[in-house]
């Protein structure tokens, strides 16, 4: 092989990758430590990821107005019925605009919908913290194990695969 030919793979090779490596620099991927956050519920109250270190955190990017978003609710709250005793938490973090959907709002769709979980208002710290500069869909979710590392990553909703990917993590 002559040099320039060399210096030719070596050049695509390196532009490879650089591209590859600015890709893949999503800072909530399966197998990193998930961002820690401090949210409000719907009360007030902040919630930080670490108030839940010790148990498996289901965390569920999601807004009230998407309609793949409330096919997954009855499959949320049937995950927190029957892991709860084995140390499963569902936190919903609401995706929705405050202006639009207030927590009285949102309070008033938890109890219509017969949500048991935390819901959480988003900010846009947390946003980035989990999706980068990324276009988000939701609903996204989160398997975060007890020592707080991503386990896995949802996107869309997709009847049983939550709990596929949480019993996975639970072995």
């Amino acid at each position: 092989m002559r040099s320039g030919n060399k210096m030719l793979l070596y050049a695509l090779a390196l532009a490879a990758m650089i591209l590859f490596g600015l890709g893949c620099q999503n800072k909530a991927g399966a197998g990193s430590m998930a961002p820690d956050f401090s949210l409000p519920d719907l009360s007030g109250r902040r919630v930080t990821l670490k108030d839940h270190r010790g148990k498996v955190v289901i965390l569920d990017f999601w807004a009230t107005w998407c309609g793949p978003c409330r096919m997954a609710i009855p499959e949320l709250v049937e995950l927190q019925d029957k892991y709860r005793p084995r140390g499963v938490a569902v936190i919903g973090i609401s995706m929705d605009d405050r202006h639009m959907c207030p927590d009285a709002y949102l309070r008033a769709f938890k109890e219509k919908f017969k949500v048991n979980y935390l819901i959480l208002r988003f900010n846009h710290k947390v946003a980035r913290d989990y999706f980068g500069k990324s276009n988000m869909a939701i609903p996204t979710l989160f398997i975060i194990d007890r020592d707080g590392k991503i386990r896995n990553k949802i996107v869309g909703y997709s009847p049983g695969a939550v709990e596929k990917a949480l019993v996975g993590v639970l072995e």
